[in-house]
This record gives C-alpha cells, sequence and structure tokens, in this order.
C-alpha cells in the first residue's frame, strides 16, 4: 500500500470513492469553477492541518461548496420553492446566493452526505454567520484565499492570518467584504453584516486584552 491509498483510507474513504465525487462535479460545474473548487479543497485541507479538524469533513465540505454553483438562478429559485429549502426574500432577489442553501441540499440529496456539520459548512461558506464552527471557518475562508483568487484587496495579509489566527483572519475578510457591499447597500446580506458584527466585536474584545 502507497502513502496515497493510506492517506485515502485514513480520510474514510477509499480512492474510488473520492474519485467519483471529482468525475461527478466535473460533470456538473464548469472548467473554471471546478479549478476553483480543487483550490479551495486544498486550501481547506492544509487549513486542517494546522487546526486539528477532520480532514475528511473537510475535504467533503471542500470539495462540494459549490456543487450547485452551476444551476441557473432560475432553475435554483424552482428547486428551493420545490424542494423546500428555506430561504429569504433577499435571497430570492439574489438569486446567487441561493447556491450555498441548495449545495447542502444536493451534496445530501446527490452525494450522499449525511455529516450535518460538513452541511452547514456549505450552507453557511458565502455570507458566514456569527459564532461559526472551525469547520465553517475553513471552508468560509479558503473559498475566499484559494490559489486562484487574484482580486481581492489585502489577500497576501489574509492569507497569512488564515495560518496564523482563524478568528482574526474571519474578521479581515469580512471588514473587506462589508466595505465593499456598502458601496452598493442594496446588495448587503444581512447575515454578512451579522457576522461582521460578531467577529468585529470579537476583535476589538481580544484588542482590548491585549491578545492581538
Amino acid at each position: 500500500m502507497n502513502m496515497c491509498e493510506e492517506m485515502e483510507i485514513y480520510m474514510g474513504k477509499n480512492k474510488s470513492e473520492w474519485d467519483a465525487i471529482e468525475d461527478k462535479l466535473r460533470q456538473a460545474l464548469t472548467t473554471s469553477r471546478y479549478r476553483h473548487t480543487m483550490g479551495v479543497t486544498y486550501t481547506a485541507c492544509a487549513l486542517a492541518m494546522v487546526y486539528d479538524v477532520d480532514l475528511k469533513q473537510v475535504r467533503l465540505a471542500g470539495l462540494l461548496h459549490d456543487c450547485a454553483k452551476c444551476i441557473p438562478n432560475a432553475d435554483k429559485i424552482a428547486m428551493c420553492q420545490k424542494k423546500k429549502v428555506p430561504v429569504t426574500q433577499f435571497e430570492l432577489d439574489h438569486p446567487v446566493l441561493l447556491h450555498a442553501k441548495l449545495g447542502a441540499y444536493v451534496a445530501q440529496n446527490d452525494y450522499g452526505v449525511k455529516d450535518p456539520e460538513v452541511l452547514s459548512a456549505i450552507t453557511w461558506h458565502t455570507t458566514g454567520k456569527p459564532e461559526m464552527t472551525m469547520l465553517e471557518k475553513i471552508v468560509f475562508i479558503s473559498d475566499y484565499i484559494e490559489p486562484n483568487r487574484d482580486k481581492q484587496p489585502n489577500l497576501k495579509e489574509i492569507r497569512a492570518e488564515a495560518f496564523h489566527d482563524i478568528d482574526e483572519c474571519m474578521y479581515m475578510i469580512l471588514h473587506d467584504t462589508v466595505a465593499y457591499l456598502d458601496e452598493n447597500p442594496k446588495s448587503m446580506d444581512q447575515t454578512t453584516l451579522r457576522a461582521f458584527t460578531y467577529y468585529q466585536d470579537l476583535h476589538d474584545r481580544r484588542q482590548q486584552a491585549g491578545d492581538l
């Protein structure tokens, strides 16, 4: 047994199972979206080793975080309504956001994922939320910093912080996201704003305590 095969067993799935997921994703995603997905998965697994998070969970969430991304927006809305996926009016008005919640549904029903922690990480990888788990934070951050990203501000600093202080990295990403969305307030999702408020308050409290 070679090292790669040993790693596959350690991570809870054999090689053919992981290959099947990746092959299915290749059919569901555009080439660029698949490349992004593999970048997120690579980054998430690296962060998981830093923060001692289960690699199988991280790999599944990374691979499937955008599994519904390439479904046309009108179909996203129709699927959410038909499958009774709970969505907000803001999400219906901005259906690009629906891929996260719908992605959790697709991951569960089309890819057989039953782990609620993995499904939650997929659900919140776009907007974030207050008090995220380590798995949720890893997928959220990896989506932002993976190697194919090159347009976000302060990427060099944010990438370094991700491997040093994950909560401070959350604050930095949400700060820049809210600053960007402030230029068009109608695009501001309240869940993202609540996430920013939470991590800004955590940042301020740690700063006052001399922890930063």
